[in-house]
């Protein structure tokens, strides 16, 4: 076993994941849930932020450089929310984005938390909140039916590697001695979802997935996290939904009410299937290597395949706004959205030296979403 705070770079295709252990010996203990003054805490100044990875990224040179488009005399004032892992970040925006245009001003009161941004902007009483994490289903169908479309959610930083609490990479893990190495979505799908959108039957053996011997015959235990909840949501809309079509989970899982126990009793379950942010896992499990499609090459959790947003289910940060489709954002605000996906935006991220920056592909998809 591999005990290591390094990125493993490099294990795609028909070659075997390592087993990795992010416990005791890699990070320090494991985290554990925060207490109700943590919480507090958190909403009225932010959470404190985590030591660094000793290996950071680098710039996508794809990124554009920011190119004002406007006077330095335009002016307006704003009122934003933010979750509390990403408030410092939104506040060095607004210092280096006021370089540009020092009468543009943006109120960012506390209490800091993803929740509640998403339902004052949905009471009109918002101009942005940035969450890290996708909405919840029903922040979205609540502005939907007050507005008549959906709000605008645009990528505006990667999430992190595995830092507890700041959005960490979601993985899929099996017991320590499973010889399985990797999975598809479509495979994924037809272990995990009733509803089978990716058009596979249901599989609940090890042998169903091309393992034999005394695997073959074997149930497979899925450990998963009971909705609603950020993980859970994250792989639900990746892996089980498919375009409009929402997946459902099988009914028969062994759920558990949030992320931390998942990979202890993986480790505990030689037959088991679980999922967890990177932050959340232990010795006794191994980590596999996921690919989107069926055939295609698979790609392993390690620090490079995720800060290059090659791995799958890497994360994604947001800005959300009320912007009707067609109709042109005020052009502050817009700017301000213009810089955070530029290059020198996304140099405020490596100054930060926790989240990571996006590529160049993804800041060109945040711009496409702008223009509609």
């Amino acid at each position: 076993m591999i005990n290591s705070s390094f990125p493993l770079r490099g294990f795609r295709g028909a070659a075997c994941a390592l087993m990795i252990s992010f416990g005791t010996l890699a990070q320090g203990a494991l985290p554990t849930p925060p207490t109700e003054e943590e919480k507090e805490h958190w909403k009225q100044h932010g959470r404190t932020l985590p030591v660094p990875e000793l290996l950071q990224p680098t710039l996508d040179v794809g990124l554009p450089a920011f190119e004002a488009r406007q006077s330095r005399e335009l002016t307006g004032r704003f009122k934003g929310a933010s979750s509390d892992v990403l408030i410092g970040l939104t506040q060095a925006w607004v210092k280096a984005f006021q370089q540009y245009y020092p009468k543009v001003t943006f109120d960012l009161p506390p209490p800091y938390a993803g929740s509640l941004g998403a339902i004052e902007l949905i009471k009109g009483d918002l101009d942005f909140v940035m969450v890290s994490r996708e909405l919840k289903p029903t922040d979205v169908s609540d502005f939907k039916a007050k507005f008549g479309y959906e709000p605008l959610s645009t990528p505006i930083a990667g999430g992190t590697w595995r830092h507890f609490g700041f959005l960490d990479a979601v993985v899929f893990m099996v017991h320590q001695d499973n010889p399985l190495c990797a999975l598809s979505y479509d495979q994924l799908d037809a272990v995990l979802s009733s509803t089978r959108h990716r058009g596979g039957a249901a599989i609940q053996t090890w042998g169903q997935l091309g393992l034999g011997g005394e695997w073959t015959d074997k149930p497979i235990h899925i450990w998963a996290i009971k909705p609603w909840n950020g993980f859970e949501e994250f792989v639900r809309q990746r892996v089980l939904s498919v375009g409009a079509a929402r997946g459902e989970w099988r009914t028969d899982l062994n759920l558990v009410p949030t992320v931390f126990p998942v990979s202890a009793n993986v480790a505990q379950d030689r037959y088991a299937l679980g999922y967890a942010g990177l932050a959340y896992v232990g010795s006794g499990v191994k980590l596999l290597s996921l690919s989107p499609k069926a055939g295609a090459s698979s790609v392993s959790p390690g620090y490079e395949e995720v800060a290059r947003a090659d791995y799958p289910l890497s994360r994604l940060c947001y800005m959300n706004l009320n912007k009707k489709p067609g109709r042109a954002l005020d052009p502050a605000l817009e700017e301000f959205m213009r810089f955070i996906v530029s290059r020198e935006g996304q140099q405020v991220i490596l100054d930060q030296r926790i989240f990571l920056p996006l590529r160049a592909a993804q800041a060109a998809e945040s711009r496409a979403l702008m223009a509609k």
